[in-house]
């Protein structure tokens, strides 16, 4: 069975489905999505249908005929990163579901929180993706991989550290985590 799908999947390759079908759906149905909801050109949705299809084309011709402008291909892009970005989704979904075992107002509380580390793994993966950068030592020459472990294990630490000799009427970390929640939940409210 195993065979026969992966002997599908390399047809596919083939002949371009994985290439120029799946980004041409993916990109189609982001930009119908957000003009329908968005109104732009008001209710009409056949301009929403002919500008989605214009820009999905635009999106993935060029990938087939070789001719992106700055070297920088957007469908490598998109199929480098995605499976990266499905797994900060799926990461932050369980840990949500993890709080919301503990408790409702935890997760709640530690959902903005979730959401920025969320946007900023998605930015970091689009950056890699586009080899802006592969980590932080690209970015400053002194940072090394020892730095990360070090800098990981000494905010461990302090965390130890402060659940240990913090006062008992200082607040706990549900609190802390409102707190935050209200700080960070008023980027994501509905206006």
């Amino acid at each position: 069975m195993a065979t026969d799908l992966t002997s599908i999947v390399n047809y596919f390759q083939t002949y371009g489905v994985l290439d120029f079908l799946l980004p041409f759906i993916l990109v189609f149905t982001i930009i119908f999505a957000v003009l329908q909801k968005t109104k732009i050109l008001g209710d009409r949705k056949n301009f929403n249908v002919i500008i989605a299809l214009v820009l999905g084309l635009l999106f993935v011709v060029p990938h087939i005929t070789g001719n992106y402008p700055g070297g920088f291909d957007p469908v490598a892009v998109i199929n480098e990163a995605l499976p990266s970005i499905s797994l900060v989704a799926v990461a932050a979904i369980m840990l949500l579901l993890l709080l919301g075992i503990f408790s409702t107002t935890f997760a709640r509380g530690a959902a903005p929180l979730i959401a920025v580390a969320a946007i900023g793994f998605v930015l970091y993966i689009f950056g890699s993706a586009l080899d802006l950068w592969r980590g932080p030592y690209d970015l400053w020459n002194w940072w090394t991989a020892e730095t990360t472990e070090l800098v990981i294990i000494i905010l461990v630490f302090g965390v130890v550290v402060w659940f240990i000799t913090k006062e008992p009427g200082e607040g706990s970390g549900v609190k802390v985590l409102k707190e935050a929640g209200k700080a960070f939940g008023s980027l994501f409210e509905r206006k």
